[in-house]
């Protein structure tokens, strides 16, 4: 998508695998894209299609012993991140590399209080005294907006509604003004008004900062508003990528189209039933090593063993090149 001299963040033929009782299966497969510096890219897909396990692997919080990193490379600012130690990358994490977690209620520690949590982010990634950590820690919620901070501080997490923990996780992910921040489905449970004060408060943050984002979400509208470039990804790999603008007027791959009609527009007539895309995401158990959208619509396994590859259609406008999705036979 981008020359990676552009890039803060570059990942290349990523593929994660998880140690199951059938043996190594595939959760990312050959994952490649790339986040400009000062843009936002969305990752876009349903339930099951590795979205989560991609961002996880790109900061190496994967489950453990579970989850391996069995090829590919992460360059971040020239470093690849797959090959660094511990040490680097608990410093990376956190301080150069933010991370909004899905459910803030598991993101936050629910022993210890909202200050105490905020102000460790500082502890472990700046030279400074308590005192200091704590006086950041509260500048940091009333960046993001929680009213009444002071008192919000000596909260724990459960006193607080879903909208006020989730601008927690955004304070601890910001705490330190990283290079890049990877939101994993931040408005996850939160209801509409909340996720549009939310969204807005992540944009807003990030041109003040000028930071880069990966934001990972169901939500195509939120792609629409909010990014400069998409990946659309599918059982664990990409089938489509490029500019917002692009791909939401010219749709070339089945999946995508078949995501795009499922969004209501204004022109839908009130309780008319959406489109949707029939089946299921398959198990990583029974992926198929062909066209994965294919073996979705019933095509015979036999027909989908050799993989699409992914071709540019116009500059920077890529595609998983199987005749059947892009030919409009699904």
């Amino acid at each position: 998508m981008n020359d990676s001299k552009q890039s803060l963040l570059v990942v290349d033929k990523l593929i994660t695998s998880f140690d199951t009782d059938r043996g190594f299966l595939r959760a990312v497969d050959q994952v490649s894209f790339s986040v400009p510096a000062g843009g936002t890219v969305g990752i876009v897909g349903e339930s099951g299609c590795g979205k989560s396990v991609t961002a996880m692997s790109i900061v190496r919080l994967l489950p453990q012993p579970a989850g391996k990193i069995i090829g590919g490379h992460v360059w971040f600012k020239g470093e690849d991140l797959l090959r660094a130690d511990d040490d680097r990358m608990r410093k990376i994490r956190g301080g150069e590399i933010g991370v909004i977690f899905q459910e803030p209620m598991s993101a936050l520690n629910p022993l210890h209080r909202i200050g105490r949590q905020v102000a460790e982010v500082f502890l472990l990634h700046r030279n400074i005294s308590k005192n200091d950590a704590w006086g950041q820690a509260l500048e940091m919620l009333k960046l993001v907006g929680i009213p009444a901070s002071e008192e919000r501080m000596m909260e724990y997490p459960h006193q607080l509604s879903g909208g006020m923990r989730q601008r927690v996780v955004i304070a601890l992910a910001l705490a330190c003004r990283p290079s890049l921040v990877i939101a994993d489905e931040p408005t996850t449970a939160l209801d509409v008004t909340v996720q549009a004060q939310i969204l807005d408060l992540m944009a807003r943050l990030r041109a003040e900062m000028n930071m880069s984002m990966m934001l990972i979400t169901h939500d195509l509208g939120v792609i629409a508003e909010n990014c400069d470039e998409v990946v659309v990804m599918y059982a664990g790999r990409v089938v489509e990528k490029g500019p917002v603008s692009e791909i939401f007027a010219k749709p070339l791959h089945a999946y995508t189209r078949g995501l795009l009609r499922s969004m209501p527009t204004l022109d839908s007539k009130p309780k008319s039933p959406l489109p949707v895309i029939p089946g299921m995401v398959a198990s990583l158990g029974e992926h198929v090593h062909g066209c994965r959208f294919c073996q979705r619509m019933g095509v015979p396994s036999s027909e989908l063993r050799e993989r699409p590859a992914l071709i540019e259609i116009t500059p920077g406008h890529w595609v998983e090149n199987c005749p059947r999705c892009l030919g409009g036979e699904h």
